[in-house]
């Protein structure tokens, strides 16, 4: 009995292990991901899924602005439309350089990210149905 307890207790030190390596490798590689986006997160609680769908689509829009002038009203409106239709409403964007805020968001629904020298507050809001 005391050998079966020992080798289960050594199978679950490598399996934690190599949970820790892949954990390791894929931090590795979103960390290289946003460095080739220019984009830093400042504070989030949102899924890497969606965070990865904010930065391509802010640098897609900043990227796309005439003579890179930023147009905060519309990269803001962009990611508010996108995240809408993608994942439901309320969803809420701020764009700016230089603005404070303090805000109640939806538990998974909060990214406050930087692109070059953007900021971007994105974040969701529970939508409740009118009572009549």
């Amino acid at each position: 009995m005391n050998k079966m307890a020992g080798a289960e207790e050594e199978l679950e030190r490598r399996s934690k292990f190599l949970n820790s390596l892949i954990h390791k490798k894929k931090s590795i590689e979103q960390e290289q991901h946003d460095e080739l986006l220019n984009v830093r997160v400042r504070a989030s609680d949102m899924p890497i899924a969606l965070q990865n769908r904010a930065f391509l689509c802010a640098r897609d829009h900043i990227d796309s602005m005439p003579s890179k002038r930023l147009d905060s009203k519309r990269l803001a409106l962009a990611l508010k439309k996108d995240f809408d239709s993608a994942y439901g409403p309320a969803w809420h964007c701020i764009v700016g350089t230089s603005f404070g805020s303090y805000v109640t968001h939806s538990l998974g629904g909060f990214l406050y990210f930087s692109v070059d020298k953007v900021y971007v507050l994105l974040f969701r809001t529970a939508v409740e149905p009118l009572q009549h």
